[in-house]
């Protein structure tokens, strides 16, 4: 056969010239695969590929050849067996949840989660007919008594986001499993570098990677770890999603397809609910992810170190009523944090300020210390290289009713802080100079005869 290349016009060689499909490169890191499509070697394999008879490379909406890199690394370093990679840690719990239950059936998830996420169960799983329970996540009786027939999953945070409350995770596992039904935790605080939920029974892992798997504050992303714990083909009538022919491939059952290679879950959540809602990751947010996940183990050391440091500082300051930290000896989940997270509690938690007992002049203290700050950064995120401070009652968690944020054990007061890798000196200088500007600010008296006034924040809610 002659190997001398065929003479191209000049407009198919600037589209085709210098690249053959499929060549191997021997780069030492991953690349990016910045391609929306793929081609296939024959009709024929084009045809088994999308009849899920054999897998590969289809359209970057299902999948990206960076994506798979950075979804086999997240799921070796969490325990598990596959992972399924999206565009948001929101999209990451969305098509987890809906890929468990559908119209009709129902999810018990505890109140202290996130408030986006609580957004997410409350208001448009209600849309879509799916029911879900919020429970106290200390209250093991609490999750029991919410389970019903239709359940069919248990949801909860490894460390809550913003009190970094720490979850009994073999407790609520154990009651997941006689339940017959799976634990999907958020593990996006802790990371597998702290918490391995693997370990102490859950099924599956979601995280918002745009935090401390990327690290850098750059790059959106999320992802769904299979743990490969769950037996779907137990109670098979459960889970017809998995256990009955695949509407959309005819015959071709998921468990018998894709269970023994613990494929199963993610081939579902990548054909159907990312393949038709489309909440797909791009190459270069996989690649950015990708690079942050090199250094996880080492980052999150110094942010727990960084983090338990400005703890202690806060809990001595006099402006200051309440630090909830895991790790300090007075938070109720001291022992929680030793059982589950003894390396460390990662950055994410909260302070209450000392309140003036008057809504608007806690929200004026409020503002004042948060307006003085100048290391750390008012920014709608966590987990990245810089400290931050948000204040959850009318930011991350303003949708919240009153009896949701008395539930969360939020008030007016509480303040969040993520602490970032900058040097632990200096945002407790930061932190301490704003704290002096507000320790003396208290109430003034009111003016006998005239009511106190409704808190103006109140329409933020």
């Amino acid at each position: 056969m002659s190997t001398t290349p065929r003479r191209q016009g000049f407009a198919t060689a600037q589209v085709q010239a210098g690249y053959a499909p499929g060549q191997p490169q021997n780069t030492a890191v991953a690349p990016i695969y910045q391609s929306n499509a793929y081609e296939f070697g024959s009709l024929a394999e084009a045809r088994d590929l999308f009849a899920l008879r054999k897998s590969g490379n289809i359209y970057s909406r299902n999948a990206n050849p960076t994506q798979l890199v950075f979804e086999e690394r997240v799921a070796a370093l969490e325990g598990g067996r596959s992972a399924a990679a999206v565009a948001s840690g929101q999209a990451a719990v969305a098509v987890t949840l809906l890929a468990l239950a559908k119209s009709g059936e129902h999810i018990v998830a505890a109140r202290q989660i996130y408030g986006g996420t609580v957004d997410l169960l409350q208001d448009t799983f209600a849309d879509w007919g799916i029911d879900v329970t919020f429970v106290d996540q200390d209250d093991l009786e609490a999750w029991r008594a919410a389970v019903r027939p239709e359940t069919r999953a248990l949801f909860g945070e490894s460390i809550t986001n913003p009190l970094a409350q720490v979850l009994d995770i073999r407790a609520v596992a154990d009651i997941a499993h006689e339940a017959g039904v799976p634990l999907v935790i958020d593990n996006t605080v802790a990371t597998p570098a702290l918490i391995r939920p693997v370990e102490f029974g859950a099924d599956f892992v979601v995280h918002s990677a745009t935090k401390y798997l990327g690290g850098h504050g750059t790059s959106m992303g999320g992802v769904v770890v299979d743990l490969g714990t769950f037996d779907f083909g137990a109670e098979p009538e459960r889970w017809p999603q998995l256990t009955k022919p695949y509407a959309r491939v005819r015959d071709l059952v998921l468990w018998d397809r894709f269970g023994p290679e613990g494929l199963a879950f993610v081939a579902l959540v990548k054909s159907k609910y990312v393949h038709d809602l489309g909440p797909s990751i791009s190459p270069f947010n996989a690649f950015q992810l990708l690079q942050g996940v090199e250094t996880l183990e080492l980052r999150m050391a110094r942010h727990s170190a960084s983090a338990l440091a400005v703890a202690e500082f806060l809990a001595t300051h006099p402006a200051v009523s309440t630090v909830h930290h895991p790790l300090l000896p007075t938070s109720p989940w001291n022992d929680l944090a030793l059982r589950y997270a003894p390396r460390g509690a990662a950055s994410v938690f909260a302070f209450d300020l000392v309140s003036t007992g008057d809504a608007e002049r806690d929200w004026e203290k409020v503002q004042a210390f948060v307006d003085s700050l100048e290391v750390v950064k008012l920014v709608a995120n966590i987990g990245d290289a810089r400290s931050m401070v948000a204040h959850p009652a009318s930011m991350t968690h303003s949708h919240l009713t009153e009896e949701q944020f008395a539930e969360a054990g939020i008030s007016w007061t509480t303040i969040r802080l993520s602490i970032g890798l900058e040097d632990p000196a200096d945002v407790i200088a930061d932190l301490a100079r704003s704290l002096d500007l507000v320790t003396d600010i208290a109430i003034e008296p009111v003016v006998a005869g005239v009511a106190e006034a409704e808190p103006a924040l109140s329409s933020t809610r």
